[in-house]
C-alpha cells in the first residue's frame, strides 16, 4: 500500500487485535506475579513466633535431710570423787600426800569373809568387791586366793614400819590405813608378799582381771620413780570400777599420773 494512504479496515483490525493481545499478556503476567507471591487462602499461615512462656518450672529437688544433733562424747568426770578426802574411794596417798588427819580411821570397816593370814578389815564397798573377785578367780580359773593384809591403823603402821622407805610406808602415809587396800597371795602361801608372786597363776590372773572389780595394781614394776615403792604385785587398791576401767582403757597405771599429780619417789 502506498505510503501516506490510510490503513485499510483489515489492517486496523489486525493492529487492534495485536494491541488487545499484548494487554491481555501483560495483565496475565501481573496476575501470575500476584498469585505467586501471595499465600492462597488454603495454605497454612506463617509460623507465628512462640508466645513467651511462663516462669520456668524448677527441677524438683528432695527436701534437705535435717542434720541430727551430734551425740556428745562422754568424757570421764575427774571430779566425781575427791582425791584429798580420806573417806573418798579416790583419795591419793603417797610420800607427798599423807592422810589428813594422819591418824584417820574409816567409819565403815567390816570383816572381809575370805581366806586369810590375819583377819582382814576393809571398808564395806571394798570388802564386797574383794569377795566377788576371789569368787571369780575360783569360778573362772580354779584359783584359791587369800588375804595377807588389809586395813592397818596408824598405830599398826608404826609397828610395821621398818625405816625402809622403799618397802613400807610411814604411819599416816600408808594406803592400808584408808581401808581400801589389800595384799593378796595364793591360799597355798607360795610367793606370798614376794616379787615372784607376779609369775604365779594367781598373780597373773589378778594383774589381768582386778580392774573388773574396781582394783588397781598400785605399785607397778616400771613406775618406781612415780610411786616411790618397789614392785609389789600383791598390793591392790580399791578405786571403784568407773576409775579402774578408765585407767585400763587409757593405759595409765598410777593414780599420780592419772590425776596429774607430782611423782612421789621420796618424802618431802
Amino acid at each position: 500500500m502506498p505510503a501516506g494512504s490510510s490503513a485499510s479496515p483489515r489492517v486496523r483490525r489486525n493492529r487492534l487485535i495485536a494491541a488487545v493481545t499484548g494487554m491481555v499478556l501483560v495483565a496475565a503476567a501481573v496476575v501470575w506475579a500476584i498469585v505467586a507471591f501471595t499465600p492462597s487462602s488454603g495454605s497454612a499461615s506463617p509460623t507465628a513466633a512462640p508466645a513467651p512462656s511462663s516462669s520456668p518450672t524448677a527441677t524438683p529437688r528432695p527436701a534437705p535431710t535435717a542434720t541430727s544433733t551430734p551425740t556428745p562424747v562422754e568424757t570421764f568426770d575427774m571430779t566425781a570423787h575427791s582425791i584429798d578426802d580420806p573417806d573418798s574411794i579416790w583419795v591419793v596417798v603417797d610420800k607427798l600426800r599423807p592422810l589428813d588427819p594422819v591418824d584417820h580411821e574409816p567409819s565403815d570397816l567390816v570383816v572381809v569373809p575370805v581366806p586369810h593370814t590375819w583377819e582382814p578389815l576393809m571398808r564395806a564397798e571394798a570388802a564386797d568387791a574383794v569377795v566377788k573377785m576371789f569368787r571369780a578367780a575360783s569360778d573362772e580359773a580354779g584359783l584359791a586366793l587369800a588375804s595377807n593384809s588389809a586395813y592397818r591403823s596408824y598405830e599398826a603402821q608404826e609397828r610395821v614400819y621398818d625405816n625402809d622407805d622403799e618397802l613400807t610406808a610411814r604411819p599416816g602415809y600408808s594406803e592400808h590405813q584408808t581401808g581400801l587396800t589389800i595384799d593378796i597371795g595364793p591360799e597355798s602361801g607360795h610367793c606370798s608378799l614376794a616379787v615372784c608372786f607376779a609369775d604365779t597363776p594367781e598373780g597373773q590372773w589378778l594383774r589381768d582381771n582386778a580392774y573388773r572389780f574396781g582394783f588397781l595394781l598400785r605399785y607397778p614394776a616400771d613406775k618406781v620413780e612415780v610411786t616411790g615403792y618397789q614392785f609389789e604385785p600383791w598390793h591392790f587398791r580399791y578405786i571403784g570400777t568407773d576409775l579402774s576401767n578408765e585407767m585400763r582403757e587409757t593405759g595409765v597405771t598410777t593414780l599420780e599420773e592419772f590425776f596429774g599429780l607430782p611423782a612421789a619417789p621420796n618424802y618431802a
